[in-house]
């Protein structure tokens, strides 16, 4: 077994401060998250905050008087668990062995997911630039064990060991401090002089469960890897909702976009995780407290769906950043929500053998149209069972079906005379129609009337004759054929036969253009 800790040290302050990207924290105020209550203390500072001398422990008003333009934000210990079980669900793209090691780590079995993704030095850099992308500072370490893997992370050490044999020498001179045996246990075994993690592994087994405690002596035995760690598995919520608080509100949607982007990737993760694509995203702008009230709702939903099943983070950035350019913000934005209201099965692609294959990503052009313009903008050309050529047809919205999960929905229509009806992936197949037909129909048939006389028209196929619609007062009679104009152009014609098809009866139409 391998595994691979994931260690947080500033996840107190990361929950907000991921929010902006690092070219707008270096320009931005000074930012640091507190203990709250009556005499709060500094928990964790940015950059900005500890040039200017802020450090963790230190009070709030000393912290005040070295930089009065600090940003204060009070430590929300649930946002930090939501941080970490979002962290564990994206890592199981890469395996299904998460386990959570609270307060601030996650631990990543990675020893059957070697071969899949390249070896230990590719799947070593995925979980740290995916760490990274998702905004937080981690600190990665690699072990036999899980928890010689959270020690060593606790200790700074970004080791990679892969053999057992050599852990004691390596968690030897580790502070026991770091394990989370009792504080007192701790404590005590410190004033009989053993600190270290070799020298209370070097005591005999009985005294050291008689006075440190069976969990004591649990944990050394598991991270020397001595003793099995069945460990509880994480399991990712069967929904993805992410939620993500600002470290100051924000009132233009552009400034908006960095913070989205790490949501997209917290999906992406849970998306391969499950073997899933999105079809329908909700996007939730919460707004200030005051604000709230005034709307009667927490924050601007905005909704918005895909042509098909996607996970590739490029693709959803793409279509969020296009919709997200469409919002007018009714006032400032404090945290952002994002959620997966309908998702489909979607199997992995092959890789290509060249590099740089599996990078590419392409948003497709259905999807940046409707994010752009609008869902009911677009439409689908779907046939219908008619044989009137100007209703064979109709726009059906371009929802497509997910199961029974997802219902297809009509869109607006495209043209003046097109009926409401299914969509195009429920609509059953339908025979070709006998005659050629033209690739464009004119909206409303065109009376030739004196042009036949002032030149001949060439006929070329035909006879095709159409009768039909007795039944809803819209009936038809005509005989089609393709033809020649004067001009050269290749035309669908038809002679109205309503009144009988007799020598020099019926009124010419041109119908539709062949390309």
């Amino acid at each position: 077994m391998l595994w691979a800790c994931l260690l947080l040290p500033r996840l107190a302050l990361d929950v907000f401060a991921r929010a902006q990207a690092p070219s707008a924290q270096s320009a931005a105020r000074p930012f640091a998250v507190t203990t709250g209550g009556h005499y709060p203390r500094i928990v964790s500072a940015d950059a900005a905050a500890a040039a200017a001398g802020i450090r963790a422990g230190m009070l709030v008003s000393a912290a005040l008087a070295l930089a009065p333009a600090v940003l204060l934000r009070d430590r929300d210990p649930a946002g930090e668990a939501r941080a970490l079980a979002a962290v564990a669900t994206w890592a199981t793209q890469f395996t299904p062995g998460v386990s959570l090691a609270p307060p601030d780590a996650v631990l990543v079995d990675i020893g059957d997911s070697l071969r899949l993704f390249g070896g230990l030095d590719t799947l070593r850099t995925r979980l740290q630039q995916g760490a990274a992308a998702l905004g937080y500072a981690a600190r990665l370490a690699i072990a036999p064990t899980a928890v010689a893997a959270l020690l060593l992370a606790r200790a700074g050490h970004a080791d990679t060991m892969v053999r057992v044999e050599a852990l004691p020498a390596a968690l030897a001179p580790l502070p026991l401090a770091l394990t989370d045996a009792d504080p007192g246990i701790v404590a005590t075994l410190a004033a009989a002089g053993i600190t270290t993690f070799g020298a209370a592994s070097s005591l005999p087994r009985a005294g050291l469960a008689r006075r440190g405690g069976a969990p004591l002596l649990a944990t050394l035995e598991h991270a020397l890897g001595v003793r099995a760690d069945p460990r509880p598995r994480f399991v990712p919520p069967q929904r993805y909702a992410g939620r993500l608080e600002l470290p100051a509100p924000v009132d233009a949607t552009e400034a908006l976009a960095f913070a989205v982007q790490r949501l997209v990737v917290e999906l992406a993760g849970w998306l391969l995780g499950r073997g899933l694509g999105v079809l329908e995203l909700a996007l939730t702008l919460e707004h200030e407290h005051h604000l709230r009230r005034h709307l009667g709702t927490p924050g601007s939903l905005v909704r918005f769906a895909l042509a098909a099943p996607a996970r590739e983070v490029p693709h959803l950035l793409a279509v969020l950043r296009e919709r997200l350019a469409r919002v007018t913000l009714p006032g400032p934005v404090e945290a952002i929500v994002l959620e997966s209201t309908l998702c489909a099965p979607l199997a992995g692609r092959n890789l290509g053998l060249l590099p740089g294959d599996h990078d590419r990503a392409t948003v497709p052009l259905l999807d940046r149209l409707r994010a752009r313009l609008g869902e009911d903008a677009v439409t689908r050309i779907a046939p219908c069972a008619e044989h009137r050529p100007e209703r064979a047809w109709t726009g059906a919205g371009l929802r497509p079906a997910a199961g029974n999960a997802a219902a297809p929905r009509s869109g607006k229509k495209s043209a003046p005379r097109l009926p409401r009806r299914a969509a195009a992936d429920t609509s059953p197949s339908l025979p070709l129609p006998a005659g050629p037909r033209p690739l464009w129909l004119l909206a409303e048939p065109e009376p030739l009337g004196a042009r036949l006389a002032a030149r001949p028209w060439v006929l070329q196929d035909g006879p095709e004759r159409i009768e039909s619609g007795w039944w809803d007062g819209r009936d038809v009679r005509r005989d089609y054929f393709v033809a020649e104009s004067p001009a050269g152009e290749r035309v669908w014609i038809y002679r109205d036969g309503r009144h009988g098809f007799g020598e020099g009866d019926g009124e010419w139409f041109v119908h539709g253009l062949f390309a």
